[in-house]
């Protein structure tokens, strides 16, 4: 165990012993705590984020910091937040946020802060950097498009833009596995050579020491599809050397999930890593009452001693480009490739026969385990002259469009570069209640910030960027009473951070930064829906990132206080 995981694990130890509902808890306090408070909140119920029961405190918080929790209320202090009838908890951690772009286009990171989100971690599979030539050329339009200037390469440089623009959350990433592939062998369906191997080793431990937090990999996805298991198991150790964890988008969620598992068990395994499993589902129709066959399966490989879990998103339906709805062999070899083929009549016919295969093996049908196009609805494009498609299937945009279902989303990928995002019926929610009752689950939103208002409003979007952690707590916690508050928190908090190594966050401890939220548990919950997603969720009442309110009364602030959240491997 590492020690800043083994330093959360005695904290929640420690915690345990408390008894529940106590009417105060022991005084914490940390140096500088006899100094008038910049912060101080009081008469709250205090959830601190080791599932320990709730207590009776005020929280002093000076600087960055958290200074002291106990009886406060007779203390000076600049700004008193009364938390009467509320609940103070650690900050909440998004365990893949997808904002590391969005941030730049708009710092408030609004749909995620109304969540009472401090921390995203992001990532998945490609990462925003290390970038060359060619990548950078890949991404330009998307730059331009939102008026953002691309102006580094590395994750240090990128780091050094948040610490120059500051948004309201702190942001951690780890480096995609498929980036590394696409900057060192392109979008071809080959294996790694010896050189290119080296060549990405040594970008891993690049990014590694630039503060990446572990290695990352999108399985479903081109070029990440392409990557062997030993490949992978390369590169971890690689992560594994300078202190970091492995985490994947796994190969398979459907009918191919087990072995897909045991892929990730094996790079575990034979790389000596810690691995987690992003957004755990069991996807399809056929596949539907797996989850139990899953979690088993978790439980015997952490039973032989493999460290390994899971996060996911409290909802049913999963969000992700329209272009995954195409064979592989048609995304094969990046944007440019895939297009030529898409205008050609003779290969659109082979992705219609395709894309209706109830038995492919060699990638995700995603298409035809939503059902066809009517459980693909459209949620985001990036050219506006295609926005009056979003909020329809493409059974629906098919019949407007005259055409066959299947040729409306070619002809969509076509219009819209590939940049058109869809929201895919492939979960039941048995399956997805059952794997949030498993203590390992953590929470992710697997989406970008979003605001009501802004660039980053003219497009509709999954409701899991703008409600996942008030849904938890709303339906799942308050309503349906399926796992306990204390636990939530956790599984928001301390679960997370312990996970990819912050020590100095995840707890409402002395000392710790200052990352915190505070909710009423009577009304918080997600408003954000299907149809009409763009709307902030209830109940956050406030979010302090590093000290600084970022919501208060509801309401979000001018502060921009986030910071970089480097990994353990950092070398300044």
């Amino acid at each position: 165990m590492n020690r800043p995981i083994a330093l959360l694990v005695l904290l929640a130890a420690l915690a345990a012993c408390r008894q529940p509902a106590a009417p105060a808890a022991p005084a914490q306090s940390a140096p500088h705590a006899d100094l008038p408070f910049d912060v101080l909140i009081t008469n709250g119920r205090v959830v601190d984020g080791t599932g320990a029961p709730w207590f009776r405190a005020d929280v002093g918080i000076v600087g960055d910091r958290i200074a002291a929790i106990g009886q406060l209320a007779g203390r000076e202090a600049k700004t008193r937040i009364d938390a009467s009838n509320l609940v103070v908890a650690p900050g909440f951690i998004d365990m893949l946020g997808q904002s590391e772009f969005n941030v730049l286009v708009d710092a408030r990171a609004a749909s995620k802060i109304t969540q009472g989100i401090t921390t995203e971690i992001t990532g998945e599979g490609s990462s925003i950097a290390p970038l060359n030539d060619a990548l950078v050329k890949s991404a330009q339009p998307t730059y331009d498009r939102f008026k953002v200037s691309l102006d580094f390469r590395t994750l240090s440089e990128y780091f050094a833009r948040l610490e120059r623009d500051r948004p309201a959350l702190n942001v951690g990433t780890f480096v995609g596995a498929g980036s590394l592939r696409a900057y060192v062998v392109g979008s071809e369906q080959r294996p790694a050579g010896a050189s290119d191997l080296e060549a990405m080793k040594q970008l891993v431990a690049q990014a590694m020491q630039q503060g990446a937090l572990g290695l990352s990999t999108a399985l479903q996805y081109v070029p990440g599809r392409f990557a062997t298991t030993d490949e992978i198991v390369e590169l971890a150790k690689v992560a594994r050397q300078h202190g970091g964890i492995y985490i994947t988008h796994q190969r398979s969620e459907s009918a191919q999930i087990i072995p897909s598992l045991d892929e990730a068990f094996s790079v575990a395994e034979r790389a000596g890593i810690p691995t987690e499993v992003w957004h755990l589902k069991t996807a399809y129709r056929a596949n539907w009452g797996r989850m139990g066959e899953v979690l088993e399966h978790f439980d015997a490989a952490r039973a032989r001693g493999l460290d390994v879990t899971a996060n996911m998103y409290p909802y049913d339906r999963a969000s992700n480009g329209l272009d995954a709805c195409l064979p592989l062999w048609v995304r094969e070899g990046g944007l440019d490739r895939m297009l030529a083929r898409l205008r050609d009549p003779a290969m659109r016919e082979r992705v219609k026969r395709d894309m209706d295969d109830p038995n492919a093996k060699d990638w995700e049908n995603q298409w035809y385990g939503s059902g066809g196009g009517a459980g693909v609805m459209v949620s985001t494009v990036l050219d506006p002259a295609l926005r009056k498609w979003e909020g329809k299937n493409l059974v629906e945009i098919g019949k407007a469009m005259g055409i066959d279902p299947r040729d409306a989303a070619m002809d969509l990928v076509i219009a819209d570069k590939g940049e058109t995002s869809v929201i895919i019926s492939i979960m039941r929610e048995d399956d997805v209640r059952l794997a949030l009752s498993n203590p390992m689950i953590s929470i992710g939103t697997d989406s970008g910030a979003r605001a009501e208002d802004g660039p980053l409003s003219e497009s509709k979007s999954h409701p899991r960027a703008w409600g996942s952690f008030p849904r938890v707590l709303g339906k799942y916690v308050r309503d349906e009473q399926l796992i306990t508050l204390e636990e939530a928190v956790r599984r928001f908090t301390s679960r997370p951070a312990a996970r990819v190594g912050l020590a100095d966050r995840g707890i409402l401890r002395a000392g710790m930064k200052a990352d915190v939220t505070i909710f009423n548990p009577d009304t918080v919950r997600d408003l954000s829906t299907f149809v009409d997603p763009t709307h902030y969720s209830q109940g956050i009442e406030h979010v302090l990132v590093n000290g600084k309110a970022v919501v208060s009364g509801g309401k979000i602030t001018a502060e921009r206080p986030g910071q970089p959240i480097r990994g353990p491997g950092y070398r300044p």
